[in-house]
């Protein structure tokens, strides 16, 4: 190994082989959202740096789906080696040998125009769906689930209704903060409200948030089955999984807070007690095996809040993971 200065981390890329610039997810083909057909995919990862964050929080998530590439990067080179989170090679490919993952880059966005912003999400998930793939969306503020599921319409009436699966320190049931109906602390209230989301299982929740006694009431009574982050330690993650239909299209939306902040430090919301990465892997693993993962939506990931790319790596294992998933259970 060259000599390296001194507190410098050494590079790892090596032990897998990588040389030169990782520029896509895993190093994997890149593909354009409206030209997915000819790739063969079957998971689609989509940057999204944010939907409509309030003025009040800024753009804290802009960087997130770099953060998510680059660390990322170091097993470009091991996407055919074995990956003991899911007993399986890395990245599933099909009978031609190529990846049924693919890159399909990062949505563009403007800091002032979020309906704009809101559009592009909702088109480039729709088009996705369209080519029979699974969107894994690298986001974003917490209100990117909103345009994401907007884009799942046509897909649920040809192929029916989501179950959505929250794993999050809140409840984001507020259904409006300083006349903003679509930011962050509402996902789950507007996903509630589309015909086409037939149940909610939100795992995780702890501490206090934004959420009123009222919000929580108002879910209750929508039907929201609750895991809180104290009954997941206590039951495990059978505890969420016998909430999941069998069979159900299953619709994640992870965001990051949801871990423990010693396990996932760089979030803006984050609350002691919360979830252990084995707990998190095995949860995704349960919900492929006895469902179907149709979209993977990771948010409030903050690069600027990280320390030592932790939060980064946590990130890119969930979303590797959850797009390898997707893509084997799109195969089958």
């Amino acid at each position: 190994m060259a000599d390296e200065a001194p507190g410098a981390r050494p590079s790892i890329a090596g032990v897998f082989g990588q040389t030169g610039p990782v520029e896509t997810f895993l190093g994997l083909p890149r593909a354009a959202t409206g030209d997915l057909a000819s790739s063969g995919a079957k998971a689609a990862v989509l940057g999204v740096p944010c939907a409509t964050p309030y003025a009040a929080t800024g753009l804290y998530a802009a960087k997130a789906p770099a953060a998510v590439r680059a660390s990322a990067a170091v097993e470009a080179a091991a996407t055919g080696h074995f990956d003991f989170d899911r007993m399986a090679p890395a990245v599933p490919r099909g009978p031609d040998g190529r990846p049924l993952v693919v890159d399909c880059g990062d949505l563009p966005y403007d800091a002032q125009d979020h309906a704009a912003n809101r559009a592009r999400i909702t088109r480039a998930v729709g088009e996705i769906l369209a080519a029979g793939a699974v969107p894994i969306v690298l986001g974003g503020d917490d209100s990117t689930p909103i345009p994401v599921l907007h884009g799942y319409a046509e897909d649920a009436a040809a192929n029916g209704p989501l179950t959505i699966l929250q794993i999050d320190a809140h409840i984001d049931w507020r259904d409006e903060v300083n006349g903003e109906r679509l930011g962050l602390s509402s996902p789950m209230r507007r996903a509630s409200e589309m015909e086409w989301v037939e149940g909610m299982v939100q795992v995780g929740a702890r501490a206090v948030g934004s959420a009123r006694p009222s919000d929580y009431e108002d879910a209750c009574a929508w039907g929201v089955d609750f895991i809180t982050a104290a009954q997941l330690h206590r039951d495990g993650i059978a505890a969420v999984l016998e909430k999941i239909p069998d069979g159900a299209r299953v619709f994640i939306d992870f965001d990051l807070d949801g871990l423990d902040p010693s396990v996932a430090p760089g979030v803006i919301g984050p609350a002691p007690g919360g979830l252990f990465m084995h707990q998190a892997l095995a949860l995704l693993n349960g919900v492929a095996a006895k469902a179907g993962i149709v979209g993977f939506c990771l948010v409030e990931f903050a690069p600027d809040l990280d320390r030592d790319g932790q939060s980064a790596q946590c990130a890119y294992r969930l979303c590797g993971l959850a797009a390898a998933l997707a893509a084997e259970g799109a195969r089958n």
